[in-house]
């Protein structure tokens, strides 16, 4: 069977999105001819390409001179000043946009080191409002080392002209979304994808991939009684507009050749409980959920068959009695009367069919697929996506500069017991770890065909285990791999393990503190405390690798002194240097969050959901509350903080201060940090004074080198010096042979346990070279 697998725009633009890697290796692994278009980053070419600036100006001139007219004549002279700028640089933008986005995605022939310096010092390069207030706000003269960041800032321009003038949906990483998340019926919706970066760009990139009239064109099976499935991936609300448009054209053009199934994380949260039939005139289905339970149902049903009418097929989900492995058999999709599929609601024009959730059989086949399946970026062309460059931070740089393949090492939380969190959910509770040996494999296989050597795990949170292994076998193959993901900031994570990890290639973590304060973190049920998530960051931080923690203010039992009390816990945080960046959330309370669900079972009286009449249709897993909105005063002063601190600036300032309102003072410790601090270097001594083990042990510095019976070594750009007895110098040979990829690590622990055998004493030596260099797992 021919499945085609399609990103709709708009989505992260540095990378593609990994569901189409992991239903590609399903499908392959099924042995079915698959291919994968990303046509997020098609659009993002299509429009910001000379052709594509070209057909822009010439779409929206005169509606840009009549704006700026409109501006002029009601005193905005910034707006009007702004637009004539874009109109009188037109020709500028036309002639250097490729340049630009060549500059971020380095996709030429040749150096892109000359455009760098050509974007920055020539005269005629085109310059919007972002790109002067970047060059009007830095400390130094513009450098070449300036040019990506002022090519990110061009692109951002570019989007703000396309919003005020072309076409306000749009934004750089998603379209349409207000539309969908606000919209309380599905005809508004649907007038929406009348809007012009969909019929203007968008149609033409569905045009250049799937030309209808074009020979062997990539849609149509070449079996006239097989239908080609069309796997549709909707991970947000601002790519669903997008995929409604792919949906039409698709239908219009190849008709019943095709079948429709979407699927992703906006539908599993938003769409879960949708009954709109207008939905058939876009999807055949939606699938919930990891998905290959219900494509394994799909395919042995006869619904694929394009001798079956819409009238006269029925299907049935494999029975676990008749089929035991539950394997994909034509002789399962005997024609029964309920028209059910495993995880898989189906639409036609008259009537809606749902879904079941129940098929142990299925249920176990999608486990053994999550554990074994590797991601495939076989259609990926990486040299098209752009590393912007939008904020100096470090942490915040290093997920947006640089093309990272994506992964998982388990699928669902091993924790999945927050409160706010969508926890009822199948992408969050089943809670699945992934074989690692395979996964690794596969994707150093695949950053090496591909030049890419980034690893972004996009787990809900990483197991430590899983994690530790991963680092071990990029050890053993020389570190090739460099990885970063999400955390959960837990003891486990001692000095030790942050040291491991970070050798193995660990580059970065980011995490939930939510609510830094002790009750907080009980009422949101974060399973840790402050002095646990204060060692986890001394740990990683120690150990060189950069933190993000995300933060939630507005929490439903939340009030004001609390919220000033996190805040004052980050500040600390930041000032002890334990934290690189950090995001403000404002909670939103989800029907399928762990506290709206003890809400539904008579728990916590006092919160008190809010139905709204005529909520927005797709907008439903968000809920209101009573007492919600009291919060948002503090939201534009927690930011204006984070953005200081986060770039080493107003550490030492009152929190109250980054208000216009009167705040209560904080009433937490000002040495809160310090002692938690205290407390995890006390105990990271203490495990530093307890014997080696030498089968735990690992050196991860450099080279030992004898001098004068002084071992002299690197270990994270300082160096050490120890004296040793003379009898002794066999020791330094020892301990670099227990470096992770050495051949005679197994004979190294074996001598070192002979060592310590034959004179315990040993062991006194042997501790002073914890934490610089010598790691004990």
């Amino acid at each position: 069977m021919k499945v085609i697998i399609i990103q709709p725009p708009l989505v992260q633009l540095n990378t593609a999105y990994p569901s189409g890697a992991y239903l590609s290796s399903f499908f392959k692994k099924l042995g079915h001819e698959v291919k994968w278009y990303d046509l997020s980053i098609k659009l993002f070419h299509k429009i910001f390409s000379k052709d594509g600036l070209t057909k822009l100006f010439n779409l929206t001139q005169n509606k840009a001179l009549k704006l700026a007219q409109t501006a002029r004549t009601s005193g905005d002279e910034n707006t009007f000043s702004n637009l004539m700028s874009y109109l009188s640089q037109s020709q500028a933008w036309i002639n250097w946009i490729d340049l630009i986005v060549n500059i971020l995605t380095e996709g030429t022939n040749y150096s892109t080191r000359e455009l760098c310096h050509r974007f920055i010092f020539s005269p005629d390069a085109p310059r919007g409002m972002r790109m002067n207030n970047y060059l009007e706000n830095l400390n130094h003269e513009a450098s070449v080392d300036d040019a990506r960041f002022l090519a990110t800032m061009a692109l951002a321009d570019i989007a703000d002209y396309i919003t005020a003038v072309f076409d306000k949906e749009f934004a750089l990483i998603r379209y349409g979304e207000s539309i969908t998340v606000s919209e309380t019926s599905f005809s508004q919706i649907e007038k929406g994808l009348s809007s012009p970066v969909l019929t203007e760009f968008y149609k033409e990139v569905l045009e250049d991939v799937f030309n209808p009239t074009s020979g062997l064109h990539p849609v149509v099976s070449e079996s006239t009684n097989q239908k080609t499935l069309v796997c549709i991936t909707v991970p947000f609300a601002g790519t669903f507009s997008a995929a409604l448009y792919t949906g039409k054209y698709l239908k219009s053009a190849f008709g019943d050749s095709l079948f429709i199934c979407a699927g992703g994380g906006f539908i599993n949260t938003e769409l879960r409980d949708c009954n709109e039939r207008s939905l058939a005139n876009y999807f055949d289905a939606l699938s919930y959920d990891r998905g290959y339970g219900s494509y394994i149902d799909l395919l042995s049903s006869s619904f694929l068959n394009t001798a079956a009418t819409q009238k006269t097929t029925e299907c049935s989900s494999i029975k676990t009695s008749e089929n035991p492995e539950n394997k994909p058999d034509t002789a399962a999709s005997d024609i029964t009367n309920d028209r059910k599929l495993y995880k898989l609601k189906l639409f036609t024009q008259n009537q809606i069919y749902e879904h079941t959730d129940v098929n142990p059989g299925l249920q176990k086949l999608e486990d053994e697929y999550t554990a074994s399946l590797t991601p495939d970026f076989t259609d990926i062309d990486f040299s098209e996506y752009p590393r912007v460059c939008d904020d100096i931070n470090p942490m915040q740089r290093m997920w947006s500069d640089g093309t990272w393949i994506k992964a998982y090492l388990a699928h669902g939380c091993y924790w999945h017991r927050c409160a706010f969190c969508d926890t009822t959910l199948d992408y969050v509770k089943a809670y699945k770890p992934t074989k690692i040996q395979p996964l690794y494999e596969s994707l150093k296989n695949q950053c090496l065909e591909k030049n890419v050597y980034g690893i972004h795990f996009v787990d809900e949170a990483l197991p430590p285990k899983a994690l530790t292994e991963f680092a071990l076998l990029n050890m053993s193959e020389g570190n090739q791999l460099s990885f970063w993901g999400n955390v959960r900031f837990e003891k486990v994570y001692s000095r030790d393990m942050a040291d491991f990890l970070s050798y193995g290639g660990l580059l970065g973590v980011s995490g939930g503190i939510e609510i830094a304060t002790g009750t907080g973190l009980n009422e949101i049920n974060k399973g840790t405390d402050l002095n646990s998530i204060v060692s986890a960051c001394c740990a990683f931080k120690e150990a060189g690798i950069l933190v993000h923690a995300y933060m939630i203010y507005g929490y439903w039992q939340q009030g004001d002194l609390d919220t000033i009390n996190s805040m004052e816990t980050l500040r600390q945080l930041y000032a002890a240097g334990l934290l690189d960046s950090s995001f403000w959330h404002k909670f939103v309370l989800t029907r399928h969050s762990g506290i709206y669900s003890e809400w539904q079972q008579g728990l916590h009286p006092e919160l008190k959901p809010i139905e709204i009449k005529n909520a927005g249709i797709f907008a439903k897993n968000g809920l209101h509350f009573e007492g919600e909105n009291k919060s948002e005063k503090f939201g534009r002063g927690l930011n204006i903080a984070l953005q200081h601190w986060m770039h080493g600036e107003g550490l030492n300032r009152n929190v109250g201060k980054w208000f216009d309102f009167k705040t209560p003072q904080p009433n937490i410790p000002s040495d809160l940090i310090e002692k938690a601090i205290a407390l995890y270097e006390k105990k990271r001594d203490e495990n530093f004074a307890q014997p080696v083990n030498p089968n735990k042990a690992f050196w991860l510095g450099g080279k030992l080198l004898t001098m004068n019976n002084t071992l002299i070594w690197n270990y994270k750009g300082e160096l050490f010096e120890e004296r040793i007895p003379s009898e002794q110098k066999t020791i330094s040979e020892i301990l670099w042979q227990l470096n992770p990829s050495s051949e005679n690590r197994e004979k190294a622990v074996s001598q070192l346990k002979d060592v310590i055998q034959k004179n315990p004493q040993i062991q006194k030596l042997i501790k002073k070279f914890r934490g610089r260099g010598l790691c004990v797992l």
